[in-house]
């Protein structure tokens, strides 16, 4: 009997030597340095070098295949002469086409009320994007698209044709004021330095800063058109974050 005991507590014994040690872990997590982001936009501007101009005809005629073919004819001259001043086909874009019914809204009922509208016939319209890659000329163009036949001017926009090395400038710009601006933030709050983390980019290339307006012409207008191109811009906006360390 006290044999059979010896063994059970023996087995009891070597049960528990079985089962492993618990380990003791120590994990230190050190502070997480606060992180600045900032977001810088630079220009830099320069004379445009291209400009865009919109122009068209318009023409009205008691039936649209009279509309559209005295259109046709009215055009042909207009791109004829674009060409003629030096623009090359592939500046030459068609824009848009349309052809629209017409309608007198101004009718009267004998009573004073609004009279049904009365179909007075179809509007035909073709419209041109041009680019011009000699700014200084575009006042002498515009004549010339007038005296062609054209009904509508719409534009100028200018811009510059390769805004790279703008941008390269513009982006320098913007990451050293970055730079200062993150090293200001870590000098004011007790930190030694800033580390850069990442850098995001978005950039806009040789725009104008806003439209112009459209004009519409006159067919006998005679005066030179003034042009004055100013300046127009490259920017870059950086999203720039910046580890602040002792």
């Amino acid at each position: 009997m006290k044999l059979g005991a010896l063994s059970l507590c023996a087995a009891a014994v070597a049960g528990v030597a079985a089962v492993p040690a618990i380990a003791q872990t120590n994990v230190t997590i050190g502070a997480t340095p606060p992180v600045v982001t900032l977001n810088v936009t630079e220009s830099v501007e320069a004379a445009p070098d291209v400009v865009t101009v919109g122009t068209g005809v318009e023409t009205r005629a008691p039936t649209a295949k009279q509309a559209m073919a005295d259109n046709a004819g009215q055009m042909t001259s207009l791109i004829a002469a674009i060409a003629k001043a030096g623009i090359a086909k592939k500046d030459i874009q068609t824009s848009g086409v349309r052809l629209s019914a017409q309608y007198d809204y101004s009718g009267r009922n004998p009573d004073g009320t609004q009279a049904p509208p009365k179909f007075v016939g179809y509007e035909a319209s073709n419209q041109l994007s041009v680019k011009l890659r000699d700014v200084a000329k575009l006042g002498d163009l515009l004549d010339k698209m007038v005296a062609a036949g054209a009904t509508n001017i719409s534009g100028p926009n200018f811009a510059i044709d390769d805004p790279s090395p703008l941008l390269v400038q513009a982006r320098g710009a913007a990451l050293k004021s970055a730079k200062a601006q993150a090293d200001f933030y870590a000098q004011q709050a007790g930190y030694g330095s800033a580390r850069l983390l990442s850098i995001s980019e978005s950039n806009s290339g040789g725009m104008p800063p806003m439209p112009v307006m459209a004009m519409r012409m006159k067919a006998d207008s005679v005066a030179a058109t003034p042009i004055e191109p100013g300046q127009v811009a490259a920017s870059v906006t950086l999203t720039v974050q910046y580890a602040l360390e002792k």
